[in-house]
């Protein structure tokens, strides 16, 4: 009588969920059985495979998983992939200048009457210097002092203002506009309280930006330093830039 011949193996796809059993024509033949080893053989075994100068218990170095060189392979690439046009950028910028005799103290554009003033190539105002590097550093440009060197005849006594409106310059060209703006001033003396309005309008005022986006605040030093014994004076600033 003649048999239909019947394939060993089911020919539907595999899918990831699914598996396909096997039928056979017949049952598969019982496994041979291992020879038995004696534990004495066994022990003998193990104590000449310790003994051989080729076998080391230390872990031998592998090659990394495929996984792992994926993932390498993935941030290398990352990281050559020039940056793309972020929705917002951060930067700070910190600023210090010796407080001497003979010199004006300028500080946001603003001129603070004292008995000493900033020592600078420039103005040495500390705040609009302050704010200058923060917006480049938003940027990621070069600092102030690569922008406007001070070995350049040019910035000799020059106004800092002329310097915020390039950063302006270079903010707008880039597509930036300020988020917001909170700087801290540093100093013994004199006390800004009565000058902090002013400073801030005419800061606002060189941003372009409202006055509700632009935050002022100052610290003594608590004697400590030359910032406490009123030889210098310092600040601080944070900026948020927004794409437009």
């Amino acid at each position: 009588m003649a048999m239909a011949t019947t394939s060993l193996y089911c020919t539907s796809p595999i899918s990831a969920k699914t598996t396909t059993k096997h039928r056979f024509l017949s049952p598969p033949p019982p496994p041979s059985p291992s020879p038995s080893i004696s534990s004495r053989t066994c022990a003998a075994r193990f104590s000449t495979a310790l003994s051989s100068p080729h076998l080391s218990l230390r872990s031998s170095s592998r090659p990394p998983p495929v996984m792992a060189v994926a993932v390498e392979v993935e941030r290398q690439t990352t990281a050559s992939t020039p940056a793309k046009s972020l929705p917002f950028r951060v930067g700070h910028g910190f600023d210090l200048h010796r407080l001497e005799p003979g010199y004006p103290l300028i500080i946001g554009g603003i001129n603070i009457p004292h008995e000493k003033g900033c020592e600078a190539h420039s103005d040495g105002d500390v705040l609009l210097h302050c704010v200058v590097d923060a917006i480049l550093g938003a940027l990621g440009l070069p600092d102030i002092g690569q922008i406007f060197p001070d070995s350049d005849p040019k910035w000799k006594g020059a106004a800092s203002s002329v310097f915020i409106k390039e950063a302006v310059k270079l903010m707008d060209e880039a597509g930036y506009e300020l988020g917001n703006l909170d700087a801290t001033l540093i100093l013994q003396r004199p006390k800004l309280s009565p000058h902090k309005e002013s400073i801030r309008s005419n800061l606002s005022l060189l941003l372009g930006a409202d006055p509700s986006v632009v935050n002022l605040k100052a610290k003594t030093h608590e004697k400590v330093d030359s910032l406490g014994e009123n030889r210098s004076i310092a600040a601080h600033t944070v900026v948020l830039l927004m794409k437009k």
